[in-house]
């Protein structure tokens, strides 16, 4: 007796598996492998955001952050929290007036009053012992004392400033945390879209777990700026610490002078010494003038003007890590080197090279776009913290 296969019962089933494979967001796995998406054991499990203040305000050591609530403008937020509006748009590269997502995530230039029980406090911090000694050397003398709120524990996230060409996909990717959590950290919309210029605030870890697949010691180290007025450190001069060397000088009167008769000139090919370039760390990915410099946090590799349809030629010996689009639908090739160095290649056409290839210095990428605007922008990059390529390209 033969069973016959039902052909409805069997479209049924494969409309149930796509389904099914639609109910996360597609996450491409950049990681070398053609998968179509990421499991989600590859990725960290990460701990909810923490409840904001009645004014909308999280607070932490390093910074302060202020969620939207439903139907708020950049303008009423700021008022809200009392900070001034244009400043607030500034600093988040906005303007006043744009209408806010319930729940997005803005970051404040400076410090507003903390909530009560004071910043989110890192775990494991007793300050009973901190102020142990302290307490011991007061007088022993009656104080009336009010009990205040415990402050709230937990870890400070890292604070990611969304650079041009940057996706939602590609900062989930690079933090290894979900695309989802990250949308829900930071009031994404449906599209998950993320501007120039915007912070972000990176999900922690849940308590007991490690990022996976990520380095601390990579973070950007915080630069310590002093008040205004007071001045920057002055360097100790190389001299202080060590006196130069005594050296027995010679008059250069006393100096033997080589004999020449008054027809016989010096054989200047003989003393001239022979020098050859010493050769940079990185070669130009295109010929043409640099259009626009490298500045930190503002942008943050430099363009150059190329002729359209010309080779974008990678800096330097490495493997692709990465072909994406920014926003725009331009692709955007990187390539990782030795001591965790990636270069990035943006506004080009043409890609001539996939993910995983192994490509020489020199060795064509893509193209220079023949529509639109024929700079190639090119970041030298430690991890996730931009350098200026400069130094990297000469001597």
């Amino acid at each position: 007796m033969r069973l016959r296969a039902n052909p409805v019962v069997i479209v049924a089933g494969a409309a149930c598996l796509s389904l099914a494979a639609c109910s996360e967001p597609f996450d491409l796995d950049l990681r070398g492998k053609t998968s179509g998406g990421t499991s989600e054991a590859a990725r960290t499990a990460t701990a909810d955001r923490p409840t904001p203040d009645n004014r909308g305000i999280i607070s932490y050591p390093g910074y302060q952050v202020a969620v939207a609530k439903r139907g708020d403008t950049l303008q009423s937020l700021a008022q809200r929290i009392g900070v001034n509006a244009n400043e607030l748009a500034r600093y988040n590269g906005m303007q006043p007036g744009d209408p806010l997502r319930q729940d997005e995530v803005i970051a404040l230039p400076g410090r507003v009053a903390e909530p009560a029980g004071g910043p989110i406090k890192p775990e494991g911090v007793d300050i009973e012992s901190l102020a142990g000694s302290a307490i011991e050397r007061a007088d022993a003398q009656k104080v009336e004392t009010t009990a205040l709120p415990a402050a709230e524990t937990g870890a400070q996230p890292i604070r990611h400033k969304v650079a041009r060409g940057e996706t939602a996909y590609t900062i989930a990717r690079l933090y290894n945390v979900s695309i989802r959590s990250l949308a829900d950290w930071n009031g994404l919309g449906s599209d998950f879209a993320v501007r120039e210029g915007q912070f972000l605030l990176i999900p922690v870890p849940k308590p007991g777990e490690t990022r996976k697949g990520f380095d601390p010691s990579e973070a950007p180290t915080p630069v310590a700026v002093t008040k205004p007025g007071s001045g920057s450190p002055t360097p100790e001069p190389p001299s202080a610490a060590k006196p130069l060397p005594k050296e027995d000088t010679v008059a250069a009167a006393t100096l033997n002078k080589p004999q020449t008769s008054s027809g016989d000139a010096p054989d200047l090919g003989k003393e001239q010494t022979k020098t050859t370039a010493k050769p940079t760390r990185m070669s130009f990915p295109v010929k043409g003038d640099i259009v626009r410099e490298y500045s930190k946090g503002k942008n943050d590799g430099i363009d150059i003007s190329a002729t359209p349809g010309s080779a974008v030629k990678s800096a330097d010996s490495g493997t692709v890590a990465a072909i994406t689009k920014d926003t725009n639908g331009t692709p955007i090739v990187v390539v990782k080197h030795a001591n965790n160095l990636l270069t990035v290649y943006s506004n080009v056409e043409g890609v001539s090279v996939k993910t995983g290839d192994k490509v020489s210095r020199g060795q064509s990428l893509a193209k220079v776009r023949g529509s639109g605007s024929n700079a190639v922008h090119f970041e030298v990059r430690k991890g996730f913290e931009s350098l200026d390529p400069m130094p990297y390209l000469t001597n």
